[in-house]
């Protein structure tokens, strides 16, 4: 409906197409997954530039996607570009750069890679509840992800 109405370019078609590819993905449908994220990420670069928000939402799930189908080293390319934009355009408080350090941590501690994963989860917990509280679910998430990594370390 959005590409009839909109366009295929539409910032808005982008996202609902952004939450489609990681619905595929959420399913395992990792061809239709892949394939939907990269023609978003691309959309995005091209309408929005990379410094945009939803260019760098694209860019996240796109190396999600990556990290789950085991390619770690696109994953973590395009998972740190994504970071790093974020905490150059966004700022290090802003909720879409703490997203950005939670998944790296996820992929470094895929990895094996536990203390660098541990120390970015425990910036990033930080950080969270000085932004968000102590309370928030994503704060709670973040620490409970780090205390189970730590029990295990």
């Amino acid at each position: 409906m959005r590409k009839k109405k909109l366009g295929a370019d539409h910032p808005h078609t982008l996202i609902t197409m952004n939450q489609l590819a990681s619905t595929y993905a959420d399913q395992g449908r990792w061809k239709e997954a892949e394939e939907l994220g990269v023609r978003v990420m691309e959309t995005n670069l091209k309408v929005l530039g990379e410094e945009h928000p939803d260019t760098l939402t694209s860019m996240n799930n796109l190396a999600l996607t990556y990290n789950d189908q085991g390619r770690f080293k696109e994953a973590e390319e395009l998972g740190v570009r994504a970071m790093e934009t974020s905490l150059r355009v966004l700022g290090e408080e802003h909720p879409d750069t703490l997203t950005s350090m939670n998944n790296i941590a996820y992929m470094w501690k895929e990895q094996g890679r536990n203390e660098e994963a541990i120390r970015l989860m425990s910036e990033c917990v930080q950080l969270r509840k000085q932004i968000l509280g102590a309370d928030h679910h994503l704060t709670l998430s973040s620490l409970e992800t780090l205390n189970a990594w730590k029990l295990k370390k």
